[in-house]
């Protein structure tokens, strides 16, 4: 009897070790899926560690990618896509230094801090940012931020567009309009950006805006730049219709654009490159947003510059920053291969700095 005893307490002993086993099997299955990134499905997870459900306390990357102090997460709750910002971030970093470092594409990724680039960069003393405009990539909403923050305005709903622009009024100054130690003091404190977008899908924008739909108020694109390009690059001389893409892209492509740049003034900064906007080779930039990721890149940008408490961003209208690969391939469909050929050599060096494909119609 005492051994049919023992014997029912060992077999309730071992069914109850299995239970234990099975039930920390199911809980530790429960934890995997519940801390899983839903979006990082298919590609190398960087390892997390939660120590809360609602706080993100600490996120280790490998040592290498370690991103400096002030992208350091500070405590609130992050969304998934807010997570991974700033690996994302700094992976784009890692790949404009691996470029510049590029003997190769040294001609088309470096530039001088010349005084167009330094009017280029508008400055926000109060909370030590810097924004490079680059046009036709939602600048403008940018300005109105920068804008807000100076105090010019107290919301970004009261700015009348006509003041955006006007650099008399809007209490955004430039760069070029401080001492060269003044300028090199902001330019190794203050927090720095610009944005980026598929370098060919930029310049149909430009061409759209500023030579098709051409605003009452900038008259001299259709007036004066546009004959000027097609005196000098249709074949077609007969023809009396107005500037066409194909003149568009044989000007931007030929490499002795420059004569024609000198009488065009500022004007260009519609369609020159990334590289002569900004010089992101010879200023070392805290963060490079893409148009093409903007809703996340947006509020990530406000929080690594520490003024998202203070100001948003102006609602992004549904997909107006998606890339429209049939209509860049339809814009391009007419446009000789060696055109095309010679407008991506002299672009090159912002699409391999930023991260932008080769485009499909190239490679065919």
């Amino acid at each position: 009897w005492l051994m049919s005893d023992n014997m029912h307490h060992q077999w309730l002993l071992l069914a109850a070790c299995f239970w234990v086993i099975f039930m920390f099997m199911v809980a530790s299955k429960f934890i995997t899926l519940t801390f899983k990134d839903p979006d990082g499905y298919g590609a190398k997870q960087e390892p997390l560690i939660l120590t809360a459900v609602t706080k993100v306390e600490e996120v280790h990357v490998p040592e290498e990618k370690r991103w400096p102090e002030e992208f350091q997460p500070t405590g609130k709750a992050f969304s998934g896509n807010l997570i991974r910002q700033p690996l994302v971030h700094m992976e784009r970093l890692e790949l404009l230094r691996n470029v510049c470092r590029d003997t190769a594409l040294r001609n088309l990724s470096h530039a001088a801090v010349s005084k167009f680039v330094l009017d280029r960069i508008f400055v926000c003393d109060k909370h030590k940012i810097l924004f490079c405009q680059t046009p036709k990539v939602g600048n403008t909403q940018w300005k109105k931020v920068l804008i807000v923050l100076n105090g010019a305005f107290s919301s970004i709903e009261e700015i009348p567009e006509n003041i955006v622009h006007d650099h008399e009024k809007n209490g955004l100054p430039r760069l070029s309009s401080f001492s060269d130690s003044e300028i090199k003091k902001r330019l190794d404190l203050y927090f720095k950006f610009f944005i980026v977008r598929d370098p060919f899908e930029r310049l149909i924008s430009a061409f759209k805006d500023k030579f098709v739909h051409n605003p009452r108020f900038e008259p001299w694109y259709r007036h004066e730049i546009a004959p000027g390009i097609i005196r000098k690059y249709r074949k077609n001389r007969t023809e009396t219709k107005g500037l066409q893409f194909e003149d568009f892209v044989r000007y931007l492509g030929d490499p002795n654009h420059r004569w024609l740049d000198v009488q065009f003034g500022d004007h260009i900064i519609h369609w020159v490159t990334y590289v002569e906007l900004c010089a992101p080779c010879e200023i070392a930039y805290s963060v490079i947003g893409h148009h093409e990721t903007l809703e996340d890149d947006a509020p990530y940008i406000l929080k690594a510059a520490g003024i998202d408490h203070l100001v948003s961003y102006p609602t992004i209208p549904p997909g107006i920053t998606v890339y429209n690969k049939t209509k860049v391939a339809r814009y391009f469909s007419g446009i000789s291969k060696r055109d095309i050929r010679r407008l991506y050599a002299r672009f090159e060096g912002d699409f391999k700095l930023f991260g932008y494909r080769e485009p499909d119609f190239l490679l065919n």
